[in-house]
């Protein structure tokens, strides 16, 4: 059941944790409508800032960027992965610890503001391991942190991500580095980046706020990292996550909120009403049924109402079992990344999922 807020969200919250990729920007383009949401939302009081999976660059070199794409920003703004990962490392090691770097530039500025001396051989000892995504990683240096790490160095990971969008497409991020490294050493590391909360506290330590609220597009990282640090969520569908694979998140992946985009912070957001297996919001109706072996979600118009159909959609999928699965092209409503799923009807929407055991 998604949640319910009464008052605008920039009232109910002070600070905002945008995500940035498919949330604020798609590859060099900033999301429509974006940075007017962002700029209402500072005259209304709530304070912004930006969360990132991405160790490898600074929090300068990404507030001039979304300062180019119309979203005026200063470094302290920015909350970066390989931040939160030299936090945990500081935690643990006295100050002026050499730290074996196997990252780019972000991670190295991240452990020289924790007072931690990042270096890139080993021989003269080490406190711990810290890995992030870097371009210019050698596979010598590779070799070199893995047989340590297997022989019982501490190892941090800044995150887990598998892919990573590039001008050439989507890319091996950081998580196959990752997952290599654990088959050789058969040891997991310490990782600080989305889901896990040292990301999220660590920007909740650095910007403030009583009452934060995660934004983004992921379930798997964003939403589920809030799920973990406690906090309310707002999912917005202008990157990866369309209305099918919401109606099939499992209660952990469930967002407290959803948003066609970053508009949804400056409006209230209204409970949708459960009626005889159906959810209903705002002129827009749901139902979970079954066709043969595979279940379904219909969401259909009813009136010319304003509240958007995901709403009631995703509602209506947590009155029963969620379906497990959802094939690409039944994604609706489309963003940026996506094409909408054909009507089977004018003013209804049916997406088909495999029927859970």
């Amino acid at each position: 059941m998604l949640g319910a807020c009464a008052s605008p969200l920039t009232e109910a919250y002070d600070l905002a944790m945008l995500d940035l990729d498919g949330v604020v920007y798609i590859g060099g383009h900033a999301v429509p409508a974006a940075a007017e949401a962002i700029t209402t939302a500072r005259d209304a009081g709530m304070h912004v800032g930006f969360v990132t999976n991405n160790a490898s660059r600074t929090p300068d070199s990404i507030a001039r960027q979304l300062t180019g794409l119309g979203v005026p920003a200063l470094p302290g703004d920015v909350v970066t992965s390989a931040q939160a990962a030299a936090r945990v490392v500081a935690a643990r090691v006295p100050p002026e610890s050499r730290v074996l770097l196997l990252g780019g530039e972000g991670l190295a500025a991240a452990l020289i503001e924790e007072a931690l001396i990042p270096v890139t051989a080993p021989e003269d000892g080490v406190a711990a391991v810290v890995t992030g995504y870097g371009p210019d990683v050698l596979w010598r240096d590779i070799m070199r942190a893995a047989v340590l790490i297997r022989d019982g160095l501490w190892w941090v990971a800044s995150n887990g991500d598998m892919t990573l969008p590039t001008a050439f497409g989507l890319a091996p991020g950081h998580g196959v580095l990752v997952r290599m490294l654990e088959q050789f050493a058969q040891v997991s590391p310490q990782t600080a980046g989305k889901p896990h909360r040292p990301l999220l506290d660590e920007t909740v330590r650095r910007l403030g706020g009583q009452r934060p609220l995660m934004v983004g597009d992921r379930l798997d990282t964003d939403i589920l990292g809030a799920h973990r640090a406690e906090l309310d969520s707002l999912l917005v569908l202008t990157g990866v996550t369309g209305l099918a694979e919401l109606v099939a998140a499992t209660p952990g992946l469930r967002p407290t909120y959803v948003a066609s985009d970053l508009t949804g912070l400056l409006h209230a957001q209204p409970a949708p009403e459960l009626d005889d297996g159906s959810a209903s919001c705002g002129g827009w109706r749901a139902r979970v049924g079954t066709v043969g072996s595979r279940s379904t979600a219909t969401v259909w118009q009813t009136t010319g109402g304003g509240s958007p159909p995901w709403r009631a959609g995703s509602t209506s999928t947590s009155t029963g079992r969620p379906p497990t699965s959802v094939g690409p092209t039944h994604r609706l409503p489309a963003g940026p990344r996506s094409r909408p799923h054909r009507p089977d009807r004018v003013g209804a929407w049916t997406t088909r999922c495999p029927r859970t055991s």
